[in-house]
């Protein structure tokens, strides 16, 4: 029997998990408010799809399957009771997290997840009433290529919830890592603490976001260095991260002023097109050199 699968937020990571779980043969309902966010996810999806096919990683007739296992849903209200799983991906904000999180839970799914990267699952489940049912489903950007999936366990979620984790991971292809739910989990609090030095060094003028970028690919064998990984991340999203974490933890995790300066002028990374790089269609440009704090417009 085909599971239904219900991603709330159809943003990048909405829509990433939306394709996953669409190319792992579920039916996918992506509900999402903002009816131009939506339309934007559903085209953006089928641009992947075609781009599967042009890169054989698919065929045409798989292809056509996948994106026919998505429906967009303007709201909750539209999606029918007892999915098998829910995931919550809207923007990195207590209070709109919690209200979604408690209006999906009214539909009683299987399996109720978050995809907080920073947020205490603790502090998102103050108001369900089967808390047990519910844990951090944090899945990493372009969900599409990376393997890795966080599953955070909060003090009332219950062994068979982290075991339907597990199992909806390897589902999805995923390989999963189970963390006790503190304030960043494992991965945000390392992440965010490399990527804000990197900001720093940018502000203090030490070199430019690429030859940072480079010192970190080559010298450490990371990927992506930690300039671009925030580009491809968000810088509003770096933001709210940070100052969760700066809650949490204090200062160590302030945001630096280019950071907020950066985001103040709508210089968001890639889905802008402009952060620590420039960017057209989905490629990287140049870089920004080393502005002064203050500097940023």
């Amino acid at each position: 029997m085909t599971e239904r699968f219900v991603v709330v937020g159809a943003g990048t990571m909405g829509l990433g998990i939306a394709y996953v779980a669409a190319e792992a043969g579920h039916l996918v309902e992506l509900v999402e408010v903002d009816r131009a966010r939506g339309d934007a996810a559903v085209a953006r999806l089928a641009q992947l799809w075609e781009g599967a096919v042009r890169r054989g990683k698919a065929t045409a007739e798989q292809a056509t399957a996948s994106r026919q296992r998505v429906t967009l849903r303007a709201g909750l209200a539209e999606v029918a009771a007892e999915p098998d799983v829910i995931v919550e991906a809207v923007p990195e904000r207590l209070d709109l997290k919690r209200a979604v999180l408690i209006e999906a839970e009214a539909l009683r799914p299987l399996l109720l997840g978050s995809n907080t990267s920073s947020i205490p699952i603790t502090e998102l489940a103050d108001g369900l009433t089967r808390p047990e049912r519910f844990c951090g489903l944090h899945f990493f950007n372009p969900v599409w290529a990376m393997t890795l999936l966080e599953i955070v366990v909060g003090p009332a979620t219950a062994a068979e919830t982290t075991d339907a984790a597990r199992t909806l991971a390897a589902r999805l292809g995923k390989d999963p890592v189970v963390v006790r739910d503190m304030p960043g989990f494992a991965t945000s609090r390392l992440g965010v603490a490399l990527g804000l030095e990197a900001i720093r060094m940018v502000a203090d003028g030490v070199a430019s976001p690429a030859d940072i970028d480079k010192a970190m690919a080559l010298g450490y064998r990371h990927p992506v260095g930690p300039l671009e990984l925030t580009d491809l991340v968000g810088l509003d999203v770096r933001l709210d991260i940070a100052r969760t974490l700066q809650a949490a933890y204090g200062d160590r995790f302030a945001p630096p002023s280019l950071l907020v300066e950066m985001v103040a002028a709508g210089r968001l990374g890639k889905k802008s097109g402009q952060g620590f790089y420039s960017w057209a269609d989905g490629v990287r440009a140049g870089g920004i050199e080393s502005p002064e704090p203050g500097a940023v417009r």
